[in-house]
């Protein structure tokens, strides 16, 4: 970032210290004598050997005393702005910001209070200058890493299909899918072994989305290496249809009920299921208790590193066993010049030894390959001596090395050419269970109050954390999952990475990583006391332990904490008085009453399926920035959350009021979840002062429509919010005056707009205006060519999704050319009408279209296919789900699949095509 400061793990220590410094230097602090000269030594001490931290963050190897010295000053930062906080904490007046410097000067003037801080500051002094005395030892010189603002990547989404959906799996997906879709009535159990690295849940995957289509029910479950079964299976239910998320269990259940209910409903259906990375035979022998022997077809396919489970799981089928191979040469070098330079044709020639080297080195591993590639593709200019350098950095060992020792060297080469300020960012992910699906805005909040993002010109931290967020996806370090077109909401870490941040964190002390009392426990052998801790899974299931008291005093410095799982564990939150990130995702009913207490809280997030209890007040967490708490059973949160003064992000469930006094909360940029249903129209009109909001979703839970003063509040505060730039509204509503659709001044920079349900009578004229709209999801009950003419002039939309409830006979909806000149992604749904009569692509019409998704019921086929699909020459894939509500459901579908698939086969580009329903 040209204008935003680089922070590495170094600065993500020493930049919070550095600011604290910087406030004791004010001119709030001025009648403190010598405490802002003081601040002025540490500052400029600090700063000194926050250079040489940046240098040693580059260099691979350190000499021990080297070493040591790294960690104690990074150790004493932490120390530093521990005991800052405590002297600013004692005085500060938690309760009252307006007067907290007023408050401060006055109770320095007591004689105490002065010998404490000076006391204080002289004992901060005195460590800085040990430590930079021992810094004059070493000698390195200065390092100065920079970067530019950065989008994601758009070859990367192609490229991850490329990597372990289409180079090189041909032979092994067609091999797979005839032991799949053979005559067998009986349950049949497929595995696909190998190690880490070898593309194993990407070739299930491809088999996954190929055959998908021919099960009644299907689902994709990833197990990973410490599972809690329990919501495991739980999980799988969801996957498999048997409940809606809004429907998930809330109560704790036995792991025989739930089996006991998978079974029942699979008893009698055809059902594919992929259990992706099982590693061991326990684990599989549980999961197997769930899935029926019947005689309709049902096919289960493994993937595991483990040969013993691989057999296991193919007990009744041996030969069903797939052994993952490398890639081949020809394989290996177009997944690698794919990744490069965006197509094996543009590879040039004078790297095609140097390339040769590399692909030896990676043994045709499709993660080393993209890993490589994506440092290379990365580079600001392409030089041969970059790749020499990468081939020099691999080495000669591997010639004797193992694959997976090679594939752990790459991964830690591909660490060590991370940008120093991607560092810390890239280390927090380890705070994550295995195959966690992480929401980026979730990171990028979490990295801001963590100091890992800082700037100097005023820059949007947000946007900046979200340009590294890309940064990451584009060097191939976190994976793309479940985005929106144009747009990566989430990402998924792969398990041989995770291994990598893992062993980093625990070498830098960055973070701790606990999965029961045994681990809890040996937290007092670290030298260092502990500032990140994650627990994950079931800590505490196995044994009924304690933490040892010696492992708690380690514990009271901790600033971040996260727990994922069953809480096994309460961790004592008034011993916790430096945390500054709480994060639960549990089972269990949590008890935050004494969060109050936590003065230097800035990030909270919650989602428990039991109770959560808050405090009755929360007035003294006056740096809160994030309040994200998910539970069904929380109707109220704390009413005077409404005046915390830096309170920006605000999310519940649907089932939660939103407090009263809403209009106070200023500085809110996000409020999620709550129902506007349950507040009387003042409170509702409160929402149009939050002018700097950003973010505004709103969900309707079961109960009555708006009243018609409500309504008109709702919509005149929506005209209000000039800064908006997403708007989702959940749960049916049916707009019988039109209020919405007749807005008269909607936010101009509006970007997502999601209202899915809300029922317009026709296109609301206002959405022509939103140039900035990207991606738009609406329900009308009637449309025309004109209408949709409108959207089609938006010259930033990417995504639309359309719901139209009738169509008239004898009408028609033509896309004439220019229209929609950059969408990629459209879903077309009726639910009265032949779609495919209704729809017409004239020549140049959606010329950047990839998806098409068409909806409709099937009494209402005609039995043809949209006409002019062949002039959406960019095409990929087209979908089509049909809803039922006659008997010959299964002939209708045959004839459906057979006229779309005839139509795909005559089209220029080929698209797949899926059929559902």
């Amino acid at each position: 970032m040209q204008m935003a400061v680089a922070v590495s793990l170094s600065r993500g220590v020493m930049n919070p210290l550095i600011g604290k410094l910087s406030t004791l230097m004010g001119n709030e602090y001025k009648k403190l004598k010598g405490v802002r000269k003081q601040a002025s030594f540490l500052m400029h001490e600090l700063s000194a050997m926050n250079a040489v931290l940046e240098k040693l963050e580059l260099l691979d190897e350190l000499e021990p005393d080297t070493r040591n010295w790294r960690d104690d000053v990074r150790e004493m930062a932490y120390d530093m702005e521990d005991c800052i906080d405590d002297f600013m904490g004692n005085l500060g007046g938690a309760d009252d910001k307006a007067g907290f410097i007023k408050t401060t000067i006055q109770r320095l003037k007591t004689l105490g209070a002065r010998h404490r801080i000076a006391h204080q500051i002289e004992y901060l002094k005195t460590l800085a200058i040990e430590a930079n005395q021992r810094r004059m030892r070493y000698k390195i010189d200065d390092c100065k890493p920079s970067s530019g603002f950065v989008a994601v990547d758009p070859r990367v989404s192609v490229i991850y299909k490329e990597a372990a959906g289409l180079v090189g799996i041909d032979g092994p997906k067609e091999e797979l899918v005839s032991w799949l879709i053979d005559t067998e009535k009986k349950l049949k159990v497929v595995s696909i072994v190998g190690f880490g690295g070898l593309g194993k849940t990407t070739l299930a995957k491809q088999v996954f989305d190929g055959i998908g289509e021919r099960f009644e029910c299907k689902a994709f479950l990833s197990v990973s290496q410490r599972p809690d079964m329990t919501r495991l299976l739980d999980g799988l239910q969801l996957k498999l249809g048997m409940k809606k998320k809004e429907e998930e269990s809330y109560h704790a259940r036995e792991l025989q009920d739930i089996i006991d209910e998978l079974r029942g409903y699979l008893k009698d259906k055809r059902y594919l299921v992929v259990v992706d990375d099982v590693w061991d035979k326990q684990t599989w022998e549980i999961i197997r208790c769930a899935f029926p022997e019947n005689d309709h077809g049902g096919r289960v396919i493994v993937t595991t590193r483990v040969e013993d489970v691989a057999r296991q799981a193919c007990c009744n089928h041996r030969q069903c066993i797939y052994k993952m191979k490398p890639l081949s040469e020809e394989h290996s070098k177009k997944l690698f010049s794919n990744r490069v330079f965006g197509s094996q044709d543009c590879h040039p020639s004078q790297f095609e030894e140097v390339s040769a080297q590399i692909l030896k080195k990676c043994g045709g591993l499709p993660l080393a390959i993209i890993t490589i590639a994506s440092i290379l593709a990365n580079r600001p200019a392409i030089s041969r001596k970059d790749w020499e350098s990468i081939t020099d950095s691999l080495g000669s060992q591997f010639a004797i090395n193992s694959d997976l020792d090679v594939m752990k060297s790459i991964l830690n080469l591909s660490y060590m050419h991370l940008p120093v300020y991607l560092r810390a960012c890239f280390l927090h992910l380890g705070m994550y269970p295995e195959d966690q699906v992480i929401k980026r805005d979730d990171l990028v909040r979490q990295w801001i109050v963590e100091g890992l993002i800082s700037n100097m010109q005023g820059q949007d931290l947000e946007a900046v954390g979200k340009s590294y967020f890309n940064e990451l996806i584009n060097r191939s370090l976190i994976l793309p999952e479940g985005n929106l077109p144009g747009d990566v909401m989430f990402c998924r870490v792969h398990d041989m990475m995770l291994e990598l941040i893992l062993s980093k964190c625990a070498e830098y002390n960055f973070m701790r990583v606990a999965y029961n009392y045994e681990d809890m426990s040996r937290l007092h052998d670290y030298k260092y006391k502990v500032h990140r801790l994650s627990l994950k899974s079931n800590v505490g299931k196995a044994s009924g332990g304690t933490v040892s008291s010696t492992a708690s005093t380690r514990l009271s410095h901790v600033r971040s904490f996260a727990l994922f799982g069953k809480l096994s564990y309460t961790p004592p939150l008034l011993l916790w008085k430096y945390l500054r990130v709480l994060v639960f995702e549990t089972t269990g009913a949590i008890d935050l009453t004494e969060i109050s207490q936590l003065f230097q809280l800035r990030y909270l997030k919650v989602s428990a399926s039991s109770d959560v209890k808050l405090p009755a007040e929360m007035k003294g967490l006056l740096r809160l920035e994030t309040l994200d708490i998910y539970c069904i059973y929380l109707q109220y949160i704390p009413p005077d959350v409404v005046h915390l003064p830096l309170l920006t992000h605000l999310a519940a469930s649907k089932y939660t009021r939103l407090p009263d006094g809403i209009r106070n909360m200023k500085s809110l940029r996000t409020l999620h979840g709550f129902n506007p249903w349950k507040r009387l129209p003042k409170e509702v009109d409160g929402l149009g002062e939050l002018t700097n909001l950003r973010d505004l979703r709103l969900n309707k839970a079961n109960g009555r429509d708006l009243a018609t003063t409500e309504l008109a509040a709702l919509v005149s505060s929506i005209g209000k919010l000039c800064n908006l730039k997403s708007l989702r509204i959940g749960g049916w509503t049916e707009d019988v005056d039109d209020r919405l659709g007749s807005l008269s001044n909607p936010p101009a920079q509006i970007e997502v707009l999601r209202l899915g349900k809300w029922l317009f009578s026709r296109v609301p004229k206002w959405i022509g205006g939103l140039h900035c709209l990207c991606h738009l999801y609406l329900l009308v009950r009637e449309t025309s060519t004109k209408e949709v003419g409108v959207l089609g002039e938006l010259p930033s939309l990417v995504h639309l999704s359309l719901w139209v409830e009738h169509i008239p006979k004898h009408s028609a909806l033509v896309l004439g050319a220019g229209l929609f000149p950059v969408l990629e992604d459209l879903k077309f749904h009726v639910a009265d009408g032949d779609v495919t009569k209704y729809l017409t692509f004239e020549a140049g019409a959606i010329p950047k279209l990839r998806r098409l998704t068409l909806q409709f019921h099937e009494q209402d086929w005609g039995g043809a296919t949209p006409t002019g699909l062949e002039h959406l020459l960019t095409l990929e894939q087209i979908h089509v789900y049909i809803r039922s509500r006659i008997e010959d459901r299964e002939q209708v579908r045959r004839d459906a699949e057979y006229a779309f698939r005839s139509a795909t086969r005559a089209h220029p580009s080929c698209p797949s095509f899926t059929i559902g329903g």
